[in-house]
């Protein structure tokens, strides 16, 4: 089989090129994830979409491949939390706490990713312990090798392809919800309609920071998504009066130390809950954003009588 009629649809010229519909889309895909496309007609491919932009059917028709080829899936969860920023400007994964809020209300998190092009400190793998006992990593090349060296092709382009918004779409454990975070705000909307092509029902993506799904507790955030399978777009208010860049160098974050109490630092706190508040609404554990938030912040108060209670 050939990747080369695909190239053709999207990159024949001004006025003849069109884009590729989610079945041929989710055709070529297979092509490329089975090794059967040669590595200059992928190029081609993923660089035409990247210069014209990618549209919700050839999204949904790569993520539709991608479920089809890795037929080994994961054991099954209640949130999928995919996790592949590559910002270098990111720090500590503050998320992760989140994630670990949110497992304390007794929800499975099926976690995956890859994390290139940072610093240590925004390592997700080195602190992905304190997550807690109900989040699930599984790394990408492990989950995928093929889609991992699609990924990886970011290092001979120079630029992100399509592949990284398709990674947050995956959801390869098939969870019912899934929490999404983007660096560019235009595929937020992109992603909901391509998620909606492919039958979520639960769905909550922000702008969030390097883009994982972690919310700036100082600033208005729109959460777009599907609820109950129909799309919705809606925005909440900041949580604090507190001004500061999302991850300032001048304020290290130890997460082991702020989740003991060690250290106080409410602006971190409040990204924490904030994060957690809108992953337990996609969880329909409160009607509204602002009840999650109350939520989210009982659970930080109560956090350590949780775990007295489960050891």
């Amino acid at each position: 089989m050939s990747l080369a009629p695909y190239v053709q649809i999207v990159a024949r010229g001004k006025g003849r090129a069109r884009p590729l519909t989610m079945a041929e889309a989710r055709d070529a895909m297979l092509i490329i994830l089975g090794q059967q496309a040669a590595p200059e007609a992928i190029g081609a491919l993923l660089m035409v979409l990247r210069l014209r932009g990618e549209t919700p059917q050839e999204i949904a028709g790569f993520t539709a491949a991608l479920r089809d080829h890795v037929r080994n899936k994961l054991p099954g969860a209640d949130l999928d939390w995919p996790s592949y920023a590559a910002g270098r400007t990111r720090r500590s994964p503050l998320f992760l706490l989140s994630a670990r809020l949110v497992g304390q209300a007794g929800f499975r998190i099926s976690m995956h990713g890859w994390n290139g092009h940072q610093l240590a400190q925004a390592s997700v793998r080195d602190a992905i312990q304190l997550a807690g006992p109900n989040v699930c990593y599984t790394p990408l090349e492990t989950l995928s090798p093929e889609a991992f060296a699609l990924l990886k092709l970011r290092d001979e382009f120079g630029l992100r392809s399509c592949i990284n918004t398709v990674l947050r779409m995956w959801n390869p454990s098939q969870a019912a919800a899934s929490v999404q975070g983007v660096f560019h705000p235009s595929y937020r909307g992109l992603q909901t309609v391509a998620a909606e092509m492919l039958g979520q029902q639960s769905l909550s993506i922000i702008k969030g920071g390097g883009g994982e799904f972690e919310r700036h507790p100082s600033k208005e955030i729109t959460v777009f998504g599907l609820k109950d399978g129909v799309a919705f777009q809606e925005s909440t208010s900041p949580i604090t009066t507190e001004q500061r860049r999302l991850h300032d160098a001048g304020h290290p974050t130890d997460l082991g130390d702020l989740w003991a109490g060690r250290t106080q630092d409410d602006f971190a706190v409040a990204t924490i809950t904030g994060t957690a508040a809108i992953a337990l609404w996609t969880l329909k554990v409160a009607p509204t954003l602002s009840k999650a938030q109350a939520v989210a912040a009982q659970f930080w108060h109560n956090r350590h009588q949780h775990e007295d209670m489960c050891a």
